[in-house]
């Protein structure tokens, strides 16, 4: 996707991502971090909602409809004892719904983006969100999933965590930039999947954002198997990947080559 500030086009742009990928018989869903909103970032406290709030309902209402899973990959979530208005900050959250449009699992990014790069991105997420502490977990039909959010794949100890408890499936939803994303999106997305021995499943934002001109997204999202090959993607503008989630090939990799029995610290 290609999110901006325009909400209802973002939304329309989803929706009709979802329905296609539901169409082509995709039983699990999901969209990449600021789905509803990227664009000024002081803006996105202000229209901020709460988890029972429009934006978590009408994807909720869309998975209800389509009878799938549905991870809305991030929106700008306003915490519950926050007073509406002035918020100071939100949080970068995650929900995932199950195919009765019932929130099944949230999780709020722990990692925030703080960067500085020489001739490159500088920006602190942290000035408008609040950071998680909790894993999430979600055990569905087709397997346990692992939530994370964008930065959060830097942190290789988060993935263990969450393999440690059960991950059969990472989810990364993404809007990593064009600076850092050509050299490293990839690549760490196939360390997380082989080094867990999980599927990764990283939809992404692509292009530029009304944000101030912050940053260009670098998109390219993908779905990698557990032995870290890529076996589907989207390789330029907004579309979908589509790929089957087969537990007994990460039950054979595990048995395989067992690091987890064999890991030591």
């Amino acid at each position: 996707m290609t999110s901006t500030s325009d909400e209802e086009g973002n939304w329309q742009s989803a929706k009709e991502l979802i329905r296609r990928a539901a169409a082509a018989g995709a039983g699990f869903v999901a969209t990449p971090e600021c789905t509803n909103y990227l664009g000024p970032h002081a803006e996105k406290v202000q229209r901020a909602d709460p988890l029972w709030g429009w934006t978590p309902e009408r994807y909720g209402a869309l998975a209800k409809k389509l009878k799938i899973h549905l991870l809305l990959g991030s929106y700008n979530e306003r915490s519950e004892g926050a007073s509406p208005f002035p918020a100071k900050k939100c949080a970068n959250t995650s929900v995932l719904f199950g195919p009765n449009g019932k929130i099944l699992k949230s999780y709020r990014k722990i990692h925030l983006f703080d960067v500085d790069i020489p001739d490159g991105v500088k920006f602190s997420e942290s000035d408008t969100c609040e950071a998680g502490d909790e894993l999430a977990i979600a055990k569905t039909p087709f397997g346990t999933l692992g939530l994370s959010i964008c930065y959060d794949l830097r942190f290789p100890e988060l993935y263990r965590a969450l393999t440690k408890n059960g991950a059969e499936i990472l989810t990364v939803p993404s809007a990593f930039t064009l600076a850092t994303g050509k050299d490293h999106w990839e690549t760490l997305l196939r360390a997380r999947a082989i080094e867990n021995q999980c599927y990764v499943l990283a939809p992404a934002q692509v292009g530029k954002h009304d944000d101030g001109g912050l940053k260009e997204s670098w998109g390219h999202s993908m779905i990698v198997d557990p032995w870290g090959q890529v076996i589907a993607s989207v390789s330029e503008g907004p579309g979908f990947a589509l790929a089957e989630i087969d537990l007994e090939r990460v039950a054979r990799i595990r048995q395989a080559i067992p690091v987890a029995k064999h890991r030591r610290l």
